[in-house]
């Protein structure tokens, strides 16, 4: 039996792109989009039950439809729009680890979701695009915040592919939940933020026993 003390090397963490265990982040970011397709099929065999349970901005009654939100979708359509972007950039922002992935995810979560309920326009607000804007917004900013090159290309490569996407912030096309991809776009610059601000930090010891 012995013991080492030594510390976590943040700084080379929060310049990865690749996830440190890329097959488990595959299955955890799929499995999500797999989950969504079975609430989809729920939704479609009880003659879209769900999709009253979105978010209803001001209203008291239904606060607890903030945790639905990205859950729910209109059509197969919808979600299959949503799960394409959600596959790739949630996969790409499980490069810090899962458990920072999580965070990062819960930031972006409630961000939308308060925000819709805050600002939104009448209605129930549905669909996982706030979780896509976020993941897009945190990819973007988190290669300024660490100062890494490589992220920086991951980035372009981001933009180039859904940067159109990002107009979406701005009201447009009637329906469409402009509100959740504003503030999803925010949670994910708040993540990145958060995310820089703890590899900032004095890298903690870290001890192990054999």
């Amino acid at each position: 039996m012995g013991t080492y003390a030594g510390t976590v090397d943040r700084t080379a963490l929060a310049k990865r792109v690749i996830p440190p265990h890329p097959v488990l982040s595959l299955l955890v970011v799929a499995g999500f989009v797999g989950f969504l397709y079975l609430v989809e099929a729920y939704d479609v065999a009880t003659g879209s039950s769900l999709e009253n349970d979105g978010v209803h901005p001001r209203d008291f009654s239904e606060w607890d439809n903030l945790l639905w939100m990205p859950l729910i979708h209109g059509d197969w359509s919808h979600l299959t729009g949503n799960a394409v972007p959600l596959l790739l950039l949630g996969f790409l922002a499980t490069s810090g680890g899962l458990k920072q992935f999580f965070q990062v995810t819960a930031v972006i979560w409630l961000t939308s979701a308060l925000g819709v309920w805050v600002f939104g326009t009448p209605g129930s607000h549905i669909g996982a695009s706030g979780l896509v804007f976020g993941f897009l917004a945190f990819l973007l900013v988190r290669g300024i915040f660490a100062r890494s090159w490589l992220q920086l290309l991951i980035a372009v490569g981001v933009f180039a592919l859904y940067g159109a996407a990002l107009w979406g912030v701005l009201p447009g096309q009637p329906g469409v939940s402009w509100e959740g991809h504003l503030f999803g776009a925010i949670g994910g610059v708040l993540a990145a933020w958060g995310v820089s601000r703890d590899n900032r930090r004095t890298p903690a010891p870290a001890t192990f026993t054999a």
